[in-house]
């Protein structure tokens, strides 16, 4: 709606007047409700009773820019730009979102909120701060389109993801065998797992697509003897990966570099023994998942082994209507696919499917401490990024952390083998050695 269309400015206190009157209407006066409101001036919503959470409206304005527009873009962006804050739990927040979706339903419903939000003042113009929203040029998932949505996501600095990420600096979902687990004890159970499943043995050949800083090139070639070489688009992540490569003394058994999966070529030895991709799939988008297995099937031995990890949604799961705040400011041009999408794609490329593990409630444990671990580091965060960088890793983890739990989001290790010429898999009877390896 256009600012001609308000009333007049208000006083404060009639702000804060229709301010409450409109927390009343969007969340129907709920006490129960896991979430506090304080108003710019200290007044509670409904009381000042202890929360996991607190929103914070930080001017007359803020409501408005929250939910005026109705879209989820806008309801981020306001926290982004600090027409709010979050104490507490910001995953909290999310059950009132869940709660707030429920309770608007109706058209009735939402212009009657929408007539009280006209009332509060516009807010303050946002500045986009020194990031800002992501603007790709070229066609969707092309080479050089995928280079940028890569760059925009990862290449805002090394130091930024060292501060909350594990020793090892592994940017995907952890194993837990208790949900106490430090961190670097998950991760590097995770690393060592994926090298089980795709039973690695000294002098194969292993292509890790979408590597990150290299922390499962080094685990293999360290732990298991393997030639490892990882490749990534964003060129800081290389860099420090090398780096961190040449210091354990792994620099003649692996290397990473920059390059996009399309352009790897089987090399002189004919082939790879193992591929792995841990967390890049969710970049590689619907309409490319035949190029991305029928490259993977180019790039693997016969008889040799896949292990792809990737988030997946819901095969039941209701599109979101207009601009998106994960495409905006997070992973412009990620998509998740359903799992059965996922697989149908990797058989039509000749795969075999061997193996699908669901690490969900993994997931959710490893965002929790990312976020936590960020929090912590919020002062040293900011000698390396700007206030609303911050708050997108802070909004997208929790969030991220929210659906996982509640079953919205899934994240799977799905393993393939490329059978034999005469359909021979190589593979044990059992799983026995994934769970019990011998002299680990």
């Amino acid at each position: 709606m256009s600012d001609q269309l308000t009333t007049p400015a208000v006083q404060t206190d009639e702000a804060a007047h229709w301010t409450l009157h409109a927390l009343d209407e969007l969340f129907c006066d709920d006490r129960g409700c896991p979430v506090g409101v304080r108003l710019w001036d200290g007044t509670p919503w409904l009381d000042d009773a202890l929360r996991p959470a607190t929103l914070v409206l930080k001017h007359p304005g803020a409501l408005r820019a929250m939910f005026l527009p109705g879209t989820e873009l806008a309801l981020a962006e306001a926290y982004l730009y600090d027409d709010l804050d979050i104490e507490g739990s910001i995953e909290s927040v999310f059950d009132l979102a869940d709660r707030l979706a429920e309770a608007t339903a109706g058209w009735r419903k939402k212009l009657r909120i929408a007539r009280l939000l006209t009332r509060l003042p516009p807010g303050p113009d946002h500045s986009h701060g020194r990031r800002g929203p992501a603007r790709l040029t070229g066609k969707r998932h092309s080479i050089q389109r995928d280079r940028q949505a890569v760059t925009y996501h990862y290449d805002v600095s090394n130091d930024f993801y060292a501060l909350w990420l594990d020793r090892r600096m592994v940017y995907s979902c952890a194993y837990f065998a208790a949900p106490d687990d430090d961190l670097d004890t998950a991760q590097e159970r995770k690393l060592d797992y994926i090298c089980r499943k795709l039973r690695l043995r000294a002098s194969q050949r292993l292509l890790d697509v979408g590597c990150g800083w290299g922390g499962l090139v080094m685990h293999a070639a360290q732990h298991y003897g393997v030639d490892a070489t990882g490749i990534t688009l964003s060129r800081p992540q290389a860099e420090l990966a090398n780096e961190r490569i040449a210091a354990a003394g792994l620099a003649g058994r692996a290397r990473v570099e920059v390059r996009d999966y399309r352009q790897v070529t089987p090399g002189e030895a004919g082939g790879y023994d193992a591929l792995v991709s841990v967390g890049m799939f969710e970049h590689v988008g619907a309409a490319v998942l035949p190029t991305y297995f029928a490259q993977a099937w180019r790039l693997l031995k016969p008889g040799g082994v896949f292990l792809n990890h990737g988030i997946a949604n819901c095969a039941t799961a209701q599109p979101v209507h207009g601009p998106s705040f994960s495409d905006t400011y997070v992973f412009p041009d990620g998509e998740l696919t359903p799992i059965n999408v996922t697989l149908h794609a990797a058989e039509e490329a000749g795969f075999e499917v061997r193996d699908v593990e669901s690490l969900r409630e993994h997931y959710a444990l490893t965002l929790r401490q990312w976020v936590r671990r960020l929090e912590a580091q919020h002062d040293q965060a900011l000698q390396f990024v700007d206030e609303p960088t911050y708050r997108v890793w802070r909004l997208f983890m929790s969030g991220s952390a929210h659906g996982f739990a509640t079953g919205r989001l899934n994240v799977y290790q799905a393993l393939l083998v490329k059978p034999g010429e005469r359909g021979q898999s190589g593979l044990p009877l059992t799983r026995l050695d994934w769970y019990q390896p011998e002299g680990r």
